[in-house]
């Protein structure tokens, strides 16, 4: 007895390492980050290594930014291309989960839709939009029947994907207690692809954004991508580098609403 306490006592405990990948949010790491980066830019700029015309100060691209604030043009443009990617992005994300959901349930959809999608999906939908300006005209509808198409195929197939990686099992042991069939697709297919679908959103959105920008330089007269066109040709670099932060302030707040609608459909994980 004696021994065996003797024993224990010597044993020293193991530190449990069965947590799981459980990264945290360090905001700090972030904004330190872009202080750093704003920091190297400037002093580059400053001590001549970028020349102005090549890559403009920061002070300069904050600047133009208030030049763009206070003339109107930046509330102008910006509105112009935020309702061109909504709608698009909206249209797009619509018809294609309703292709993708119904190609991950039903034989004949997948059947017809796979090698449609996959003829079709390869072809860079910018290059379409001569041929959409034809059928729908200069204007916006254009635009943005070309961020809808260029959103469609991604979005079907994550559609289709997600939906079709949902465990068969659960589905077997839903059939086995005669579950409807319309409960196994509202309580069990669509909660069990939801991830896959939220994540394919993030991908779709910037998708967006890049064909936004490619049909508003190729004719339009307000919008983001019409402004940084408009300030390269004039070689105007701090304007469009202003253009730029746009841009990406934009592509942040749409993640920051998809980051909002995945906390709000995922409560359940």
């Amino acid at each position: 007895m004696a021994e065996r306490s003797a024993a224990v006592a010597g044993e020293q405990l193991v530190r449990f390492r069965g947590g799981g990948f459980e990264p945290a949010v360090r905001r700090w790491a972030s904004w330190l980050a872009f202080a750093v980066i704003i920091a190297l830019w400037q002093t580059a700029s400053s001590s001549g290594l970028l020349p102005p015309l090549a890559m403009p100060s920061p002070w300069a691209v904050m600047h133009a930014f208030g030049d763009m604030w206070s003339s109107g043009r930046l509330s102008t443009d910006l509105a112009a291309s935020v309702s061109r990617v909504a709608w698009g992005w909206i249209i797009g994300t619509l018809a294609g989960l309703v292709a993708g959901v119904a190609m991950g349930i039903w034989s004949i959809p997948r059947s017809v839709g796979i090698p449609i999608v996959s003829a079709l999906f390869p072809i860079p939908k910018i290059a379409l939009l001569p041929l959409l300006i034809l059928w729908f005209g200069i204007g916006e509808p254009s635009k943005i029947a070309t961020i809808a198409l260029g959103v469609f195929f991604p979005t079907v197939i994550t559609g289709y994907t997600s939906v079709d990686a949902v465990p068969r099992n659960l589905i077997r042991m839903a059939q086995s207690f005669n579950v409807p069939r319309r409960d196994i697709i509202r309580k069990i297919l669509l909660p069990g692809a939801m991830p896959g679908i939220l994540a394919g959103f993030r991908i779709t959105s910037s998708i967006g954004l890049i064909l936004l920008i490619a049909a508003e330089m190729i004719g339009a007269e307000h919008g983001v991508g019409a402004f940084i066109l408009q300030a390269g040709n004039l070689m105007q670099t701090d304007q469009l580098v202003a253009g730029v932060v746009v841009l990406s302030l934009l592509g942040l707040a749409i993640s920051f609403l998809l980051g909002w609608l995945e906390r709000l459909l995922l409560r359940w994980r």
